[in-house]
């Protein structure tokens, strides 16, 4: 029990916690019990185990619902079925249990429930692709193949693994070909010959073909067996793309375990709960975009067996055997060309001859475009974005606005008391802009013609994702800080790569009526992609780049978005299809062109996600 000054001291320190958490997470603390409770000083950065603390959790109450631990922070949170389970916990071992780093006393506050941002990972759908037989092969069989594939008492590794320990003891074996776990492939030119799939596994091959035959292949010629001891895992990986067919097969033998996996794009996790004689079936997305691992501990944390709540279990040695089906060729043919390492190399080349003929490819996929499509692009822009007319509502009387790209002059009305001049390279836009009495010039956004200083403000809306390198975008931006007087600001939209911003899809998807079909969780909506046609670009058959799927979620950052347009001619009415090149902008990319492209004369005023685009407002500053 602690004495009256002890309980004064802990109070004092869950105070100061309790306002840190706050401020840094939103958690809203409660003086009366609830069934949450935050263990305000301990979390992962401090080393504090998920199983451990469910296991001194459990000797109090046995109603735990939700262990959330988020990355990197050091408090943590818990829910329990009751509010009489959470009081028994929080009498037991607020100021008393030592989990703490170093250990020191945990501190225990109520909250009124858990962060929103926050998500559990047994409660998310598994991963797209992603199959566990139960099962699969029956107690007889899986005698039969742990003995084809007993380990003796002498430690088997491979040379790679031994020089960099990458297996942390665990054992290994590998039939038909060596896995390389150094870069999760194998070589092709090294069979082994004298070490092929034992013969027991031929069984599995007929219940496999008949349980799933749509499967893209059923026998396999490369098989690994790990040995996991207790406390034994492996690393987050995903099989290299243009090693490995689709899909990876993974068996547990001797004992259940818990396999983590990751999405690689957006950090969502799922935990599955792999039985013992389970087959796991790891397909598609799963496959490709998720990575999947074993975390090395002794205790795995489990959802209750036909209840509700967590538990834990205590590990035992498992067997697993990985099999895996090689390509023929070094090409990979998914459809996630983002995490693809064949499809990457393509890229990279393509990336290449973007960067040689930039400006050709601006030249014909963007200038010549927008001349063609000029009037009709300016019909479908007409609604001015709220967030840039309060920007252009704080200009002054008497400020000088430079619009750079400012296409059909949506904006240049914005402000009567300030002084609006508009740029841009399109003949046809500019016609519209003068046919409304505008003032505007022909230039490109490279090489403004404006003494250095003479502007008090410059917005440029959808026009720096037209260029064709990072080189040229920073050239842009730098254009402008140029032409800004000290103290004056700038307005930059750029199309985002990601659309889906806060689980709210922009505007751009939500026109695809395919988009807005309701599921059960945002986790759960899987994401539409599909292998991109290619095409030349600016008339050069060997620069080449994918087409984009309107109104559909961006694959790639260098593409080309096709714009329609129906044109009347003898009477009937034909579609043509016009290319664009656009480079959509990952989080952050923005800010840093901006910053990079100043001479130390530049700051970023506040960065925000408007409807599907990047947004940045920086102000010309004097030179640090």
């Amino acid at each position: 029990m602690l004495s009256k000054t002890g309980v004064k001291k802990i109070g004092k320190k869950i105070k100061r916690c309790q306002l840190l958490i706050a401020k840094d997470a939103g958690t809203q603390f409660s003086d009366e019990p609830s069934e949450f409770l935050c263990v305000c000083n301990a979390g992962l950065s401090t080393g504090l185990e998920q199983e451990g603390l469910l296991k001194e959790v459990l000797l109090h109450a046995d109603e735990v619902q939700t262990i959330q631990m988020p990355p990197g922070k050091s408090y943590c949170y818990l829910s329990f079925l009751s509010i009489d389970a959470a009081k028994s916990v929080y009498k037991a071992m607020n100021g008393t249990c030592p989990l703490g780093q170093d250990g020191a006393v945990l501190l225990l506050a109520f909250c009124c429930g858990l962060p929103c941002c926050l998500t559990n990972p047994w409660s998310e759908p598994m991963p797209d692709g992603l199959v566990v037989v139960r099962d699969f092969v029956d107690t007889q069989l899986e005698q039969v193949l742990l003995g084809a594939v007993e380990f003796g008492e002498v430690q088997e590794y491979s040379s790679e693994q031994t020089a960099t320990n990458a297996l942390k003891n665990r054992q290994v074996k590998h039939y038909g070909y060596e896995f390389l776990y150094g870069t999760n492939n194998v070589d092709k030119t090294k069979p082994l010959l004298d070490r092929k799939i034992p013969s027991a596994c031929d069984e599995l091959w007929q219940r496999l073909q008949k349980l799933h035959p749509n499967l893209c292949w059923h026998v396999p010629d490369q098989l690994t067996v790990n040995q996991y001891e207790p406390g034994q895992g492996i690393p987050a990986h995903v099989d290299t793309h243009s090693a490995f067919e689709d899909p990876i097969l993974s068996l547990s033998l001797g004992s259940d375990i818990v396999m983590e996996f990751k999405h690689v794009a957006t950090g969502r996790q799922a935990f599955v709960d792999l039985p013992a004689r389970s087959l796991l079936i790891i397909s598609g997305e799963s496959r490709y975009v998720w990575t999947h691992g074993i975390t090395p501990r002794k205790l795995d944390t489990i959802l209750v067996p036909n209840g509700n709540g967590l538990t834990i279990r205590k590990r035992q040695r498992r067997i697993s055997l990985t099999f895996r089906k090689l390509r023929l060729s070094e090409q990979c043919d998914c459809s996630f060309s983002n995490c693809c390492d064949s499809k990457k190399r393509v890229f990279k080349h393509h990336a290449a001859l973007l960067e040689a003929h930039a400006a050709l490819v601006e030249a014909e996929n963007v200038h010549r475009v927008y001349n063609q499509i000029a009037k009709h692009f300016s019909d479908t822009r007409h609604s001015p974005w709220p967030r840039v007319e309060s920007f252009l509502q704080t200009l002054n009387a008497g400020d000088v606005l430079l619009d750079v790209g400012c296409g059909n002059g949506k904006y240049l009305g914005s402000n009567s008391s300030a002084f609006m001049l508009g740029c841009d390279r399109s003949d046809g836009l500019l016609q519209v802009c003068g046919d409304r009495g505008f003032n505007v010039l022909q230039c490109d956004c490279l090489a403004l013609p404006l003494r250095d200083g003479s502007a008090d403000a410059c917005i440029s809306i959808a026009v720096l994702h037209h260029l064709a390198t990072t080189a040229r975008r920073r050239k842009a931006i730098s254009e402008m800080i140029r032409v800004l007087r000290t103290g004056g600001r700038a307005l930059i939209y750029v199309w985002a790569k990601n659309q889906e911003e806060n689980a709210n899809k922009s505007s751009y998807l939500r026109q695809n009526k395919q988009n807005n079909k309701k599921v059960t969780s945002v986790s759960a909506a899987k994401t539409v992609s599909s292998i991109a046609s290619m095409e030349c670009v600016a008339g050069l058959p060997e620069c080449t780049l994918p087409v984009h799927t309107n109104r559909t979620p961006f694959q790639h950052q260098d593409l080309l978005v096709p714009w329609k347009l129906r044109t009347e001619s003898n009477e009937a009415t034909e579609k043509q299809t016009f290319l664009r090149f656009y480079h959509v902008f990952e989080k952050y990319e923005l800010e840093q062109i901006c910053l990079d492209s100043g001479q130390n004369n530049v700051r970023i005023v506040e960065s925000f996600y408007d409807q599907g685009n990047w947004c940045v407002v920086m102000q010309k500053i004097e030179p640090m």
